[in-house]
């Protein structure tokens, strides 16, 4: 696990300053790495590569980079890990080649050398992102792995091409001019995440996982796909699993072993997140079925009512006999993290619950290097409650025809909101207002793909905030989506694969964790398991209204029920109370007219009215609102 960057310039520079300008790349990266920072340009200056290195498999320095080939014709800087290594080495057992060390760069390079890029990434198992560049044709690839868990940013101005897994990192390129995007601004509003393939800066983009770009002299880049998500979804649902449940449940655990296994390889301490959920007890499960010692497993817990599973978590460690450690932290704990997220997340990013994932990498990070994570089985599983909340409404709206559903929306809004105010203290429905200003609204829904948005979204009309923008309308907005996947609760799933996962969990995770310098794998998300879990019907997935059903089901044949069989509870903090307790002060500024109106992006009044409800106590906007404080925040550290 590392960080990289680089630059084409087929103008070419003076070697001592491009040798300079990749340095200041790798030195921005040294949370990523903070073993070495190195950098290496070619003669010319038309290419520099920067690379921070966390060691972590072949700690020698036959394991750094940027790494040249044994033939002296390509070069490779890359972050990630590759779990198939050994066996792409023997590959290449007939082929020239003098090893240098074990490292799993080395077998990526030379099997690029030797098979392609294209038939080399199509063959790996892992999380990587990386650029290779030939210096005899003058071209380079940049590459990112299936399901987007490390990141590749991107972009170009004529001949010139920046790319990096951080933004900070191309920010070292002094010539490049980086200015917000409102149109991004727009999108990270709504979503609380910058959705791909956009950044926060005009003309630099996020690279789409399971994708190529292609770098040569005089053209544009070229994208190109080697695992497209769509279509192995699509196959899935036409060609379901068909041998029972209990194949398909021996099947699964298998994979998950065997992806387990895998990402449990490291030449430094490794470790694993629990939580006490399914998805990582059946990871740190797996793990401790397959060690001949203790795991060491890491959680966190806060003592503040529904916000603490450290007792869970606790009980499950106990049972499967791991070295385990938690640690309890104080609301002042969170509150301190606040201050350096910007500086954690490049781009502004309002996932509240990046504090406690910080939190626990840090405590994790001080007896490990490398900690497994069970992030992904909510989207490949049916996991969220989303999803079976908008089955529900969505049953609920076609039992009317669209004309009623019209005259009902509009009497919903007739009363005034003292009416319905008065109306929530008879009956004792808390904050009735809101409840029927929700129902009128997707009522009036055109269709299922507004009303997944609806769903997801934290500002409903973010355009009307953010002064000039136009929204992108990405793949929530594809209506050939409702006759490709006919089915919502799959599609909802299909599309935070899409875009909720890449953009907001694993970025959050991979933030969190290398802020830290710690490596977190996710095995969950493997691409294989991810094909198979297309596969499976429904049924197989969902019981008695609960989802995850078959990942439920082999984490019993470890642990008893009684301790994983409880309401899904998120990982995060009581952000709500603190904006108008202790962070009020913090609030009051950067949410002052003055403030939010400086760069001219931002409109105060919806964001001051959201304020005021929160602080009266008429509204929880607590979403919206560290939405905007992120921005702020952000804004302050890397724009003003």
């Amino acid at each position: 696990m590392c960080g990289f960057a680089g630059f084409v310039n087929y103008d070419g520079m003076p070697s001592d300053r491009a040798n300079r300008v990749a340095l200041s790349m790798a030195n921005s990266m040294r949370r990523r790495g903070p073993d070495a920072q190195t950098a290496w340009a070619a003669d010319t200056g038309e290419i520099g590569l920067a690379h921070a290195r966390l060691a972590v498999i072949d700690l020698s320095e036959a394991g750094s980079q940027p790494m040249h080939s044994s033939c002296g014709r390509y070069v490779i800087a890359y972050n990630g890990e590759v779990y198939n290594s050994d066996a792409l080495r023997q590959l290449l057992t007939e082929s020239d080649i003098d090893w240098k060390g074990h490292s799993d760069t080395e077998v990526i390079l030379e099997c690029c050398a030797r098979l392609g890029v294209y038939e080399t990434v199509c063959r790996l198992i892992g999380m990587f992102a990386f650029a290779f560049w030939d210096k005899t044709t003058k071209e380079c690839w940049l590459v990112r792995d299936r399901l987007g868990i490390k990141p590749l940013y991107w972009g170009q101005r004529g001949d010139l091409v920046l790319f990096g897994s951080e933004l900070k990192a191309l920010k070292a390129y002094e010539d490049w001019q980086f200015e917000v995007c409102p149109d991004a601004l727009s999108s990270y509003l709504r979503f609380n995440y910058v959705a791909a393939p956009h950044s926060i800066f005009q003309d630099i983009k996020k690279c789409r996982p399971g994708h190529i770009l292609h770098i040569s002299k005089g053209k544009a880049v070229t994208e190109h796909c080697y695992w497209d998500m769509q279509q192995h979804a699509l196959d899935g649902m036409k060609n379901p699993w068909t041998e029972g449940y209990g194949a398909a449940t021996d099947h699964l655990e298998d994979l998950l072993r065997d992806a387990i296994g895998r990402r449990m390889v490291a030449d430094v301490p490794l470790g694993a997140f629990l939580s006490g959920g399914v998805d990582s007890s059946l990871v740190v499960a797996l793990m401790q079925s397959q060690s001949d010692r203790p795991v060491r497993s890491f959680s966190i817990g806060m003592d503040v009512e529904g916000y603490n599973e450290a007792e869970h978590a606790a009980a499950i460690a106990k049972h499967l006999g791991t070295d385990h450690t938690e640690l309890y932290i104080t609301p002042e704990d969170a509150r301190s993290v606040i201050p350096d997220l910007p500086d954690f997340y490049d781009e502004p990013f309002a996932d509240s619950s990046q504090i406690p994932t910080f939190l626990v990498s840090r405590m994790a990070r001080e007896h490990v290097t490398v900690s497994l994570s069970g992030d992904g089985g909510d989207e490949l599983f049916t996991g969220y409650e989303r999803y079976f909340w908008g089955d529900h409404i969505n049953r609920k709206r076609n039992m009317l025809p669209s004309s009623l559903r019209s005259i009902m929306a509009k009497l919903l809004r007739m009363p005034s909101e003292d009416v319905w105010n008065y109306l929530s203290a008879i009956t004792r429905i808390p904050h009735l207002t809101r409840k029927t200003t929700k129902v009128s609204e997707i009522l009036e829904l055109k269709d299922e793909m507004a009303l997944f948005r609806r769903l997801v979204s934290v500002w409903h009309s973010p355009d009307q905030i953010v002064r000039g923008a136009n929204e992108p309308n990405g793949l929530l907005w594809d209506k050939a989506l409702i006759e490709s996947m006919p089915f919502l609760m799959e599609r909802m799933q299909f599309l935070d694969m899409m875009t909720y996962l890449v953009d907001d969990i694993l970025t959050k995770v991979d933030r969190a964790s290398m802020a830290t310098s710690l490596e977190a794998r996710v095995p969950l998300l493997d691409h294989r398991v991810a094909e198979f879990a297309f596969t499976l019907p429904r049924e197989m997935r969902v019981h008695n209204g609960k989802g995850k059903r078959i990942l439920r089901d082999i984490l019993s044949r470890h642990v008893p029920r009684s301790l994983f069989e409880r309401p899904k509870q998120g990982f995060g903090i009581p952000i709500g109370r603190w904006l108008s307790g202790p962070l009020n002060d913090w609030v009051e500024d950067l949410l002052s007219p003055t403030k939010l109106s400086h760069d001219g992006f931002i409109d105060p009044a919806p964001v001051r009215a959201a304020w005021d409800a929160h602080k009266s106590g008429k509204s929880n906007n607590e979403v919206q609102l560290w939405t905007v404080l992120m921005y702020q925040a952000w804004k302050d550290r890397w724009v003003e």
